[in-house]
């Protein structure tokens, strides 16, 4: 696990955990709905969408991805992959990733989807006003270990 120098504490969360924190995150939204789809934030969002679509049942899945950290260096968001250009301004779209850190990755989606409905598992206090709806606030200072960035291997 690679984690930043300024860490004060490291929140490993489970599988287990995220399934839950996803659903409870799909219930919030069904009143906002309905949705026309969802787009996952790559890497990250992605096991969260999979499971608020099954949730919502939404079946249209669509994906950006956008890059910050190199190792423990987080730099400016590169776009790696833009919304598509059918999803216009993201009106009825639901974004969803597994943490608003410092709201720079939300920042950019809100760039290309500034009508989107952004929600997040997590949100740090920096990153909480980029986003519409989150499960779970952590400290500024928590470094958000996830099942799928831990190597699998025992």
């Amino acid at each position: 696990m690679t984690i930043p120098e300024n860490v004060g504490h490291v929140h490993a969360a489970s599988w287990h955990e995220v399934h839950r924190d996803s659903t409870d995150l799909a219930e919030r939204l069904v009143a906002q709905g309905p949705w026309t789809g969802i787009v996952a934030v790559a890497r990250g969002g992605l096991v969260p969408a999979a499971i608020v679509s099954r949730v919502l049942s939404v079946r249209r899945i669509e994906s950006v991805a956008l890059a910050s950290y190199d190792g423990r260096v987080k730099g400016p968001v590169r776009i790696e992959r833009s919304a598509a250009t059918d999803l216009g301004t993201g009106a009825g779209w639901l974004v969803i990733d597994d943490l608003a850190d410092t709201g720079a990755t939300a920042e950019a989606v809100r760039a290309m989807l500034p009508s989107a409905y952004l929600a997040a598992l997590y949100a740090k206090p920096a990153g909480r006003a980029w986003v519409d709806t989150f499960v779970r606030e952590v400290s500024q200072q928590t470094w958000v270990d996830f099942p799928w960035e831990r190597d699998p291997a025992p």
